[in-house]
Protein backbone atom coordinates (compact mmCIF):
# COMPACT_ATOMS: atom_id res chain seq x y z
CA UNK A 1 0.00 0.00 0.00
CA UNK A 2 1.12 3.55 -0.72
CA UNK A 3 2.15 5.65 2.28
CA UNK A 4 -0.25 8.42 1.29
CA UNK A 5 -3.60 9.08 -0.34
CA UNK A 6 -4.39 12.58 -1.60
CA UNK A 7 -8.07 13.46 -1.29
CA UNK A 8 -8.32 17.16 -2.16
CA UNK A 9 -6.14 20.06 -3.24
CA UNK A 10 -7.08 23.75 -3.35
CA UNK A 11 -4.58 26.29 -4.71
CA UNK A 12 -1.71 24.12 -3.50
CA UNK A 13 -3.10 23.25 -0.05
CA UNK A 14 -3.68 19.52 0.35
CA UNK A 15 -5.86 17.15 2.38
CA UNK A 16 -4.86 13.51 2.50
CA UNK A 17 -4.36 10.38 4.58
CA UNK A 18 -0.98 9.13 5.79
CA UNK A 19 -0.97 5.34 6.10
CA UNK A 20 1.15 3.75 8.85
CA UNK A 21 1.40 0.41 10.63
CA UNK A 22 -0.20 2.07 13.68
CA UNK A 23 -3.14 3.70 11.97
CA UNK A 24 -4.17 6.16 9.30
CA UNK A 25 -3.46 9.85 9.96
CA UNK A 26 -5.52 12.63 8.40
CA UNK A 27 -3.38 15.40 6.94
CA UNK A 28 -2.47 18.21 7.33
CA UNK A 29 -1.16 17.02 10.69
CA UNK A 30 0.90 18.50 13.51
CA UNK A 31 3.16 16.02 15.31
CA UNK A 32 4.07 16.81 18.95
CA UNK A 33 7.75 16.25 19.70
CA UNK A 34 8.65 13.48 22.13
CA UNK A 35 12.40 13.80 21.72
CA UNK A 36 13.39 11.24 24.35
CA UNK A 37 10.29 9.03 24.07
CA UNK A 38 8.26 11.57 26.04
CA UNK A 39 6.34 14.68 25.01
CA UNK A 40 7.43 17.00 27.81
CA UNK A 41 4.88 16.99 30.63
CA UNK A 42 2.15 15.22 28.65
CA UNK A 43 1.15 11.58 29.09
CA UNK A 44 0.23 9.28 26.19
CA UNK A 45 -3.36 9.24 27.48
CA UNK A 46 -3.50 13.04 27.38
CA UNK A 47 -2.05 13.07 23.88
CA UNK A 48 -4.77 10.68 22.74
CA UNK A 49 -7.40 12.89 24.39
CA UNK A 50 -6.02 15.81 22.34
CA UNK A 51 -6.73 13.82 19.18
CA UNK A 52 -3.05 13.20 18.44
CA UNK A 53 -2.39 10.19 16.21
CA UNK A 54 1.34 10.57 15.52
CA UNK A 55 4.29 11.93 17.48
CA UNK A 56 7.98 12.46 16.78
CA UNK A 57 10.90 10.95 18.69
CA UNK A 58 14.60 11.46 18.04
CA UNK A 59 16.96 8.67 17.09
CA UNK A 60 20.07 10.59 18.18
CA UNK A 61 18.86 11.07 21.75
CA UNK A 62 17.49 7.53 22.05
CA UNK A 63 20.70 6.07 20.64
CA UNK A 64 22.70 7.80 23.39
CA UNK A 65 20.16 7.13 26.15
CA UNK A 66 18.78 4.54 26.89
CA UNK A 67 20.08 2.86 23.72
CA UNK A 68 18.38 1.11 20.83
CA UNK A 69 19.19 -2.36 22.20
CA UNK A 70 17.25 -1.72 25.40
CA UNK A 71 14.29 -0.27 23.50
CA UNK A 72 14.26 -3.23 21.10
CA UNK A 73 14.37 -5.59 24.10
CA UNK A 74 11.32 -3.76 25.52
CA UNK A 75 9.40 -4.59 22.35
CA UNK A 76 10.15 -1.43 20.40
CA UNK A 77 9.49 2.23 20.94
CA UNK A 78 5.69 1.92 21.02
CA UNK A 79 5.80 -0.61 23.85
CA UNK A 80 8.62 1.16 25.66
CA UNK A 81 6.71 4.45 25.93
CA UNK A 82 3.20 2.95 25.96
CA UNK A 83 2.07 4.87 22.89
CA UNK A 84 -0.44 3.09 20.61
CA UNK A 85 -0.32 5.63 17.80
CA UNK A 86 2.19 6.21 15.04
CA UNK A 87 5.76 7.41 15.64
CA UNK A 88 8.13 9.24 13.31
CA UNK A 89 11.81 9.18 14.28
CA UNK A 90 14.18 11.88 13.11
CA UNK A 91 17.58 10.58 12.02
CA UNK A 92 19.65 12.82 14.29
CA UNK A 93 21.38 14.86 11.60
CA UNK A 94 20.06 18.14 12.98
CA UNK A 95 20.98 17.17 16.55
CA UNK A 96 24.55 16.38 15.55
CA UNK A 97 24.62 19.73 13.73
CA UNK A 98 23.22 21.70 16.67
CA UNK A 99 24.17 19.90 19.90
CA UNK A 100 27.34 17.91 19.66
CA UNK A 101 30.91 18.89 20.39
CA UNK A 102 33.82 18.21 18.08
CA UNK A 103 31.51 17.14 15.25
CA UNK A 104 32.94 16.46 11.80
CA UNK A 105 31.10 15.51 8.63
CA UNK A 106 32.53 13.76 5.60
CA UNK A 107 31.17 11.51 2.89
CA UNK A 108 31.16 8.54 5.25
CA UNK A 109 28.87 10.22 7.78
CA UNK A 110 28.91 12.27 10.98
CA UNK A 111 31.70 11.79 13.53
CA UNK A 112 30.84 13.40 16.84
CA UNK A 113 31.26 13.55 20.58
CA UNK A 114 28.18 12.93 22.70
CA UNK A 115 26.76 16.05 24.34
CA UNK A 116 26.14 13.85 27.44
CA UNK A 117 29.56 12.42 28.21
CA UNK A 118 31.92 13.27 25.38
CA UNK A 119 32.12 9.68 24.07
CA UNK A 120 32.90 9.37 20.36
CA UNK A 121 30.42 8.05 17.81
CA UNK A 122 29.82 7.85 14.07
CA UNK A 123 26.51 7.99 12.25
CA UNK A 124 26.39 6.69 8.68
CA UNK A 125 23.33 6.47 6.42
CA UNK A 126 23.33 2.71 6.92
CA UNK A 127 23.77 2.77 10.70
CA UNK A 128 20.96 5.30 11.11
CA UNK A 129 18.59 3.12 9.07
CA UNK A 130 19.48 0.14 11.28
CA UNK A 131 19.07 2.27 14.42
CA UNK A 132 15.57 3.36 13.49
CA UNK A 133 14.58 -0.17 12.46
CA UNK A 134 15.66 -1.32 15.93
CA UNK A 135 13.55 1.43 17.50
CA UNK A 136 10.56 0.24 15.46
CA UNK A 137 9.14 3.60 14.44
CA UNK A 138 6.51 3.83 11.72
CA UNK A 139 8.33 6.51 9.74
CA UNK A 140 12.10 6.91 9.67
CA UNK A 141 14.18 9.74 8.24
CA UNK A 142 17.36 9.31 6.23
CA UNK A 143 20.54 10.88 7.55
CA UNK A 144 21.03 14.34 6.07
CA UNK A 145 23.85 16.89 6.07
CA UNK A 146 22.42 20.08 7.59
CA UNK A 147 24.18 23.29 6.57
CA UNK A 148 23.88 26.38 8.82
CA UNK A 149 21.75 29.32 7.79
CA UNK A 150 23.55 31.89 5.68
CA UNK A 151 26.10 29.54 4.11
CA UNK A 152 27.42 30.31 0.66
CA UNK A 153 26.17 28.38 -2.34
CA UNK A 154 29.21 26.09 -2.42
CA UNK A 155 28.55 24.81 1.11
CA UNK A 156 24.82 24.49 0.37
CA UNK A 157 25.67 22.48 -2.75
CA UNK A 158 27.97 20.23 -0.74
CA UNK A 159 25.20 19.65 1.82
CA UNK A 160 22.61 18.88 -0.85
CA UNK A 161 24.91 16.55 -2.81
CA UNK A 162 25.98 14.64 0.29
CA UNK A 163 22.37 14.33 1.46
CA UNK A 164 21.40 12.92 -1.96
CA UNK A 165 24.22 10.36 -1.85
CA UNK A 166 23.31 9.39 1.70
CA UNK A 167 19.67 8.94 0.65
CA UNK A 168 20.76 6.50 -2.06
CA UNK A 169 22.85 4.54 0.44
CA UNK A 170 20.07 4.56 3.02
CA UNK A 171 17.51 3.19 0.59
CA UNK A 172 19.78 0.30 -0.34
CA UNK A 173 20.20 -0.66 3.32
CA UNK A 174 16.50 -0.78 4.30
CA UNK A 175 15.42 -4.14 5.74
CA UNK A 176 12.06 -3.45 7.39
CA UNK A 177 8.88 -3.69 5.32
CA UNK A 178 6.70 -2.08 8.01
CA UNK A 179 8.68 1.15 8.29
CA UNK A 180 8.32 4.02 5.81
CA UNK A 181 11.59 5.87 5.16
CA UNK A 182 11.46 9.51 4.05
CA UNK A 183 14.19 11.38 2.21
CA UNK A 184 15.09 14.98 3.12
CA UNK A 185 15.60 17.91 0.75
CA UNK A 186 18.46 20.25 1.64
CA UNK A 187 19.90 23.18 -0.29
CA UNK A 188 20.02 26.16 2.05
CA UNK A 189 18.34 29.30 0.75
CA UNK A 190 19.11 28.60 -2.91
CA UNK A 191 15.91 27.94 -4.85
CA UNK A 192 17.45 26.34 -7.92
CA UNK A 193 19.51 24.01 -5.73
CA UNK A 194 16.49 22.95 -3.66
CA UNK A 195 14.36 22.39 -6.74
CA UNK A 196 17.08 20.32 -8.37
CA UNK A 197 17.64 18.18 -5.29
CA UNK A 198 13.89 17.68 -4.79
CA UNK A 199 13.62 16.48 -8.38
CA UNK A 200 16.57 14.07 -7.97
CA UNK A 201 15.23 12.68 -4.68
CA UNK A 202 11.76 12.25 -6.19
CA UNK A 203 13.34 10.01 -8.84
CA UNK A 204 14.47 7.66 -6.04
CA UNK A 205 10.80 6.97 -5.22
CA UNK A 206 10.86 7.20 -1.43
CA UNK A 207 7.50 6.79 0.38
CA UNK A 208 7.65 10.43 1.52
CA UNK A 209 9.78 13.56 1.50
CA UNK A 210 10.81 16.12 4.09
CA UNK A 211 11.93 19.71 3.63
CA UNK A 212 14.86 20.27 5.98
CA UNK A 213 17.43 22.92 6.83
CA UNK A 214 14.93 25.78 7.22
CA UNK A 215 13.74 27.86 10.19
CA UNK A 216 17.29 27.77 11.54
CA UNK A 217 18.03 31.49 11.26
CA UNK A 218 17.02 32.62 7.79
CA UNK A 219 14.32 35.24 7.22
CA UNK A 220 10.84 33.74 7.53
CA UNK A 221 9.75 35.01 4.11
CA UNK A 222 12.80 33.35 2.56
CA UNK A 223 11.99 30.10 4.35
CA UNK A 224 8.44 30.16 3.02
CA UNK A 225 9.74 30.82 -0.49
CA UNK A 226 12.01 27.77 -0.22
CA UNK A 227 9.08 25.66 1.01
CA UNK A 228 6.95 26.67 -1.97
CA UNK A 229 9.74 26.06 -4.49
CA UNK A 230 10.60 22.66 -3.01
CA UNK A 231 7.00 21.45 -2.71
CA UNK A 232 6.37 22.16 -6.39
CA UNK A 233 9.08 19.63 -7.32
CA UNK A 234 7.86 16.83 -5.03
CA UNK A 235 5.42 14.12 -6.15
CA UNK A 236 1.73 14.85 -5.65
CA UNK A 237 1.11 11.31 -4.39
CA UNK A 238 3.72 11.39 -1.60
CA UNK A 239 3.49 13.13 1.80
CA UNK A 240 5.49 16.33 2.33
CA UNK A 241 6.91 17.05 5.76
CA UNK A 242 8.32 20.44 6.86
CA UNK A 243 10.73 19.76 9.71
CA UNK A 244 10.84 21.81 12.90
CA UNK A 245 7.99 24.23 12.19
CA UNK A 246 5.05 24.73 14.53
CA UNK A 247 3.70 28.23 15.17
CA UNK A 248 0.07 28.71 14.13
CA UNK A 249 1.08 31.28 11.51
CA UNK A 250 3.78 29.07 10.02
CA UNK A 251 1.44 26.07 9.87
CA UNK A 252 -1.19 28.00 7.95
CA UNK A 253 1.32 29.61 5.58
CA UNK A 254 3.09 26.30 4.92
CA UNK A 255 -0.14 24.33 4.40
CA UNK A 256 -0.99 26.92 1.75
CA UNK A 257 2.32 26.04 0.07
CA UNK A 258 1.59 22.32 -0.10
CA UNK A 259 2.95 20.87 3.17
CA UNK A 260 1.18 17.93 4.83
CA UNK A 261 3.15 17.24 8.03
CA UNK A 262 4.79 19.36 10.74
CA UNK A 263 6.64 18.90 14.01
CA UNK A 264 7.93 21.36 16.59
CA UNK A 265 8.62 21.76 20.32
CA UNK A 266 6.79 25.10 20.15
CA UNK A 267 3.53 24.16 21.96
CA UNK A 268 5.25 22.60 24.98
CA UNK A 269 8.12 25.09 25.11
CA UNK A 270 5.63 27.97 24.98
CA UNK A 271 3.64 26.37 27.78
CA UNK A 272 6.72 26.25 30.01
CA UNK A 273 6.95 30.01 29.49
CA UNK A 274 3.27 30.49 30.43
CA UNK A 275 2.21 31.20 26.85
CA UNK A 276 -1.14 29.75 25.76
CA UNK A 277 -2.25 29.60 22.12
CA UNK A 278 -5.81 30.71 21.40
CA UNK A 279 -7.97 31.51 18.39
CA UNK A 280 -7.69 35.21 19.29
CA UNK A 281 -3.92 35.26 19.82
CA UNK A 282 -1.47 34.26 22.57
CA UNK A 283 -2.10 34.62 26.31
CA UNK A 284 0.81 35.41 28.63
CA UNK A 285 -0.50 33.86 31.82
CA UNK A 286 2.15 35.60 33.94
CA UNK A 287 0.25 38.83 33.33
CA UNK A 288 -1.25 39.76 36.73
CA UNK A 289 -4.49 40.89 35.10
CA UNK A 290 -5.40 37.26 34.37
CA UNK A 291 -5.64 36.57 38.11
CA UNK A 292 -9.39 37.35 38.09
CA UNK A 293 -10.26 36.12 34.60
CA UNK A 294 -12.60 33.16 35.04
CA UNK A 295 -13.00 32.30 31.37
CA UNK A 296 -11.35 29.25 29.81
CA UNK A 297 -8.18 29.78 27.81
CA UNK A 298 -10.20 29.72 24.60
CA UNK A 299 -14.00 29.74 24.55
CA UNK A 300 -14.00 27.93 21.19
CA UNK A 301 -11.70 25.12 22.39
CA UNK A 302 -13.10 21.75 23.46
CA UNK A 303 -9.91 20.38 25.06
CA UNK A 304 -9.97 18.87 28.55
CA UNK A 305 -8.14 21.91 29.98
CA UNK A 306 -10.60 24.47 28.63
CA UNK A 307 -13.48 22.27 29.83
CA UNK A 308 -12.25 22.24 33.42
CA UNK A 309 -9.96 25.18 34.25
CA UNK A 310 -10.01 28.97 34.10
CA UNK A 311 -7.36 31.48 33.14
CA UNK A 312 -7.34 32.65 36.75
CA UNK A 313 -6.53 29.17 38.04
CA UNK A 314 -3.79 28.59 35.50
CA UNK A 315 -2.28 32.03 36.20
CA UNK A 316 -2.29 31.13 39.92
CA UNK A 317 -0.47 27.87 39.22
CA UNK A 318 2.28 29.71 37.34
CA UNK A 319 2.67 32.30 40.11
CA UNK A 320 2.85 29.50 42.67
CA UNK A 321 5.44 27.59 40.66
CA UNK A 322 3.24 24.48 40.43
CA UNK A 323 4.40 21.88 37.91
CA UNK A 324 0.78 21.33 36.88
CA UNK A 325 0.75 24.75 35.18
CA UNK A 326 2.99 23.99 32.17
CA UNK A 327 1.51 20.50 31.94
CA UNK A 328 -2.03 21.80 31.50
CA UNK A 329 -1.07 24.55 29.09
CA UNK A 330 0.98 22.03 27.07
CA UNK A 331 -2.13 19.86 26.72
CA UNK A 332 -4.14 22.87 25.57
CA UNK A 333 -1.47 24.11 23.13
CA UNK A 334 -1.14 20.68 21.53
CA UNK A 335 -4.92 20.45 21.23
CA UNK A 336 -5.00 23.90 19.67
CA UNK A 337 -2.49 23.02 16.94
CA UNK A 338 -4.16 19.67 16.33
CA UNK A 339 -7.51 21.42 15.91
CA UNK A 340 -5.95 24.09 13.68
CA UNK A 341 -4.68 21.38 11.32
CA UNK A 342 -8.15 19.75 11.33
CA UNK A 343 -9.77 23.10 10.52
CA UNK A 344 -7.35 23.59 7.64
CA UNK A 345 -8.20 20.13 6.32
CA UNK A 346 -11.93 20.87 6.49
CA UNK A 347 -11.44 24.14 4.64
CA UNK A 348 -9.40 22.39 1.93
CA UNK A 349 -12.02 19.69 1.47
CA UNK A 350 -14.91 22.15 1.21
CA UNK A 351 -12.98 24.60 -0.99
CA UNK A 352 -12.86 27.53 1.45
CA UNK A 353 -9.20 27.35 2.43
CA UNK A 354 -8.25 30.73 0.91
CA UNK A 355 -10.86 32.65 2.90
CA UNK A 356 -10.34 30.55 6.04
CA UNK A 357 -6.57 31.05 6.05
CA UNK A 358 -6.86 34.78 5.36
CA UNK A 359 -9.23 35.22 8.28
CA UNK A 360 -7.12 33.09 10.61
CA UNK A 361 -3.88 34.89 9.74
CA UNK A 362 -5.52 38.32 10.09
CA UNK A 363 -6.73 37.43 13.59
CA UNK A 364 -3.32 36.17 14.64
CA UNK A 365 -1.55 39.24 13.24
CA UNK A 366 -3.95 41.64 14.95
CA UNK A 367 -3.78 39.98 18.40
CA UNK A 368 -0.39 38.42 19.00
CA UNK A 369 -0.84 38.69 22.77
CA UNK A 370 -4.33 38.95 24.23
CA UNK A 371 -5.12 41.01 27.31
CA UNK A 372 -8.15 40.14 29.47
CA UNK A 373 -11.32 42.12 28.97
Amino acid sequence: MSAFTLHASVAGARAGTLHTAHGDIATPVFMPVGTQASVKGVSPQELAACGVGIILANAYHLYLRPGAELIAHAGGLHEFMSWPGAILTDSGGFQVFSLTRLARVDDEGYHFASHLDGSRHTFTPESVVALQEALGSDIAMVLDDVAPAGVDEARAQESASRTLQWARRAKQSIQSSDQRTFAIVQGGAYEDLRRRQAHELAALDFPGYAIGGLWIGEERTLGLAMVAATARELPDDKPRYLMGVGTPEDLIESIARGVDMFDCVYPTRSARHALALTSAGRLNLRNASFSQDFRPLDTSCQCLVCAAFTRAYLAHLFRAGEMLAPRLVSVHNISFLNDLAKEARGAIVDGTFASWSSQRLATLRDATTVEPK
